[in-house]
């Protein structure tokens, strides 16, 4: 993971960007003022690990992703990574080997 460390402001104007959100919209969402968005963006703000979280969430920002954001403004991750060959899924793999999981169609 290649994680440019005080670069969480990048990152989230990427995100905000990709969902097509001004900073007027998303601060309205998110619940924050449009001025304190603009200062994290531009990293003339820190954000708190809870503050990062939220954002993310709003966004829909994939927990991979979070981790990555919470690295780069100085945070610990809080999402475990697993590799797909992990104990730990071993229940999650035998399920969609043996079609138990079903994907429902739009």
């Amino acid at each position: 993971m290649n994680v440019q460390i005080g670069q969480v402001g990048n990152y989230l104007r990427e995100w905000r960007q990709r969902r097509r959100l001004s900073q007027l919209d998303f601060a309205l969402q998110a619940e924050i003022s449009q001025r304190h968005l603009s200062f994290m963006e531009s990293g003339r703000a820190t954000s708190s690990r809870e503050m990062l979280l939220k954002l993310a969430e709003h966004l829909g920002v994939p927990l991979r992703e979070r981790n990555t954001w919470l690295l780069a403004a100085g945070y610990a991750p809080v999402f475990e990574e697993r590799e797909l060959d992990s104990p730990a899924l071993h229940e999650a793999r035998q399920a969609s080997s043996n079609g138990e999981i079903r994907h429902e169609r739009q």
